[in-house]
């Protein structure tokens, strides 16, 4: 008899060794808390507590990718662990927060609403899963999913802040929430920045902007000021697919005799 082992023990053997980074999937999993408890607050009626946690998720979302990628730790498992907790807590969460706050006011169309935002928001993260290596890096086709329930959760913390009730802008709700939805799942190209390289040397000027930006307008207001600024990127997007309409216009038109 032999003393080598036979080829499937070895596989298995392997296969039990296999394991997770840890590092990374720690912000995954702090993201996918986030998304869980913003649910958890809006069952319970607290919807500032809600969006601020769908901020918070977002910021996390963001450090887990950047984060394994510095350390050299990107692998399938995360890849597909933060699919999953993005539609947790920038899919459901927002859908069922919006849909408590103010959609509910409207009956089936509410529920509705809040399905075909949830719906896209699964698709999108499905498609952006396969499309991965064909797109171009520096846009995202269709509205990131992230920015989306940023909009979605702007829009109840602003509206908490002035003190409007959701059932005052139901109507209004019901159209934000279609128009990300919707604008997730389309072809409208939006900049990734993701040819931004943190360890390149720049301006003076761009840190006081950003010191600025971080440390004194946010903080100054942050339900207005995030808001405005998510409002504006999902609208940039737009503005760049005109922008390329008019640009391929003018290319095709006849110079003149």
């Amino acid at each position: 008899m032999s003393d080598s082992q036979p080829e499937s023990t070895v596989v298995q053997s392997r296969l039990r060794r296999r394991g997770i980074y840890l590092l990374p999937n720690l912000f995954t999993t702090a993201a996918l808390f986030a998304g869980f408890y913003a649910i958890v607050q809006a069952m319970n009626d607290n919807f500032e507590h809600a969006a601020v946690a769908i901020f918070i998720a977002m910021v996390l979302d963001g450090l887990d990718g950047r984060v394994a990628r510095i350390t050299h730790t990107q692998s399938e498992f995360g890849a597909e662990y933060d699919s999953m907790s993005d539609m947790v807590s920038f899919g459901v969460a927002p859908a069922l927060i919006m849909y408590e706050w103010a959609l509910k006011e409207l009956g089936q169309w509410g529920w509705i609403a809040a399905f075909i935002y949830c719906a896209c928001a699964a698709l999108r993260l499905a498609r952006f899963n396969t499309n991965i290596n064909v797109i171009d890096k520096r846009f995202f086709q269709g509205l990131p999913s992230p920015a989306a329930a940023a909009l979605i959760a702007g829009l109840v913390w602003i509206m908490l802040d002035f003190q409007v009730a959701g059932a005052d802008i139901k109507w209004l709700a019901l159209i934000v929430t279609l128009f990300a939805g919707l604008t997730m799942v389309s072809n409208i190209p939006f900049y990734s920045g993701k040819e931004i390289n943190l360890m390149r040397r720049v301006p003076f000027v761009t840190i006081l902007l950003l010191v600025l930006f971080f440390f004194v307008l946010i903080p100054s207001h942050p339900p207005v000021v995030l808001f405005c600024l998510f409002t504006g990127y999902a609208l940039s997007g737009y503005c760049i697919k005109l922008w390329r309409l008019v640009k391929n216009r003018k290319k095709i038109e006849p110079t003149g005799c």
